[in-house]
């Protein structure tokens, strides 16, 4: 409509022939469609702009969810490696759990008399054995229940996950995966976006476990958490601090990379 009328106006004699108002009436509809037709250009800008975004925040995402598998890889042959080393200490056990093999070569020499007393004198050991293997400090069991949750976090099954890694941290609170399990126990709460409760849980990781090799993770994500919170000083010193104290971790990288997009964005 608006552009036969256009074209009705571009001959002189029949612009001539429509009076004041008409024209007045036929600019303004022409205004209308343009300002419209700004207005969705303008919110087609603003969607392209947030989907560019999104596929930054998908790569980082998945940049940061391979490495954190590498480094899980590591951990795990480091930590294997540790178990295969420690090996002969379970060997160590039967020592003294011979006494269940004492009783067998009595057996065939219960008709002697001189040799019932050993056998009466040593059952009483074996059951402080047996029960000795009873605690939770089962190295073998400590790993499978790691590994349980661990599964679960993997699947994206996160509030299950933080139920077993929450389980296994009240069982092993100083066990060889304590400082792993306070870290994924935090992450389940990160990625849910839970997160006072992932900060806690971070905080936790930096206090408990100075040594561990997950504190500049941890200190990673609070860096990111503050960001999401457009707590912008309280990001910016958390992530320099990962860049300035742990310069050849993955992590200094990731903080290194949210600082220049904060730089950017003007933060």
């Amino acid at each position: 409509m608006a552009a036969a009328l256009a074209a009705h106006l571009a001959t002189p004699a029949l612009a001539a022939e429509l009076s004041l108002e008409q024209r007045v009436d036929i600019l303004e509809r022409k205004a209308a469609v343009i300002s419209d037709l700004l207005l969705r250009l303008d919110t087609l800008q603003r969607e392209v702009q947030q989907l560019r975004g999104e596929v930054e925040v998908q790569n980082h995402a998945m940049d940061a969810l391979k490495q954190r598998q590498r480094d899980l890889y590591l951990d795990v042959d480091q930590r294997l490696t540790r178990l295969s080393g420690a090996a002969p200490a379970p060997v160590a056990e039967p020592a003294s759990g011979q006494a269940p093999q004492m009783p067998a070569q009595p057996q065939p020499q219960m008709p002697v008399q001189p040799q019932p007393q050993p056998p009466a004198a040593n059952p009483p050991p074996p059951a402080p054995a047996a029960q000795a293997a009873a605690p939770p400090g089962d190295p073998a069991q400590e790993d499978a229940r790691y590994q349980a949750a661990f599964k679960l976090l993997m699947q994206r099954r996160y509030d299950e996950a933080g139920s077993a890694f929450s389980e296994f941290l009240s069982s092993y609170p100083n066990g060889n995966y304590a400082d792993n399990a306070q870290y994924w126990l935090a992450e389940a709460s990160y990625v849910t976006r839970r997160f006072d409760a992932a900060l806690e849980a971070f905080s936790k990781v930096v206090e408990r476990y100075p040594h561990s090799a997950k504190v500049p993770d941890a200190l990673l994500k609070t860096g990111f958490i503050q960001y999401e919170r457009q707590a912008w000083a309280e990001a910016r010193t958390t992530l320099e601090g990962v860049v300035r104290d742990y310069p050849n971790s993955t992590a200094a990288r990731l903080a290194g990379k949210r600082l220049e997009r904060m730089r950017g964005e003007g933060r």
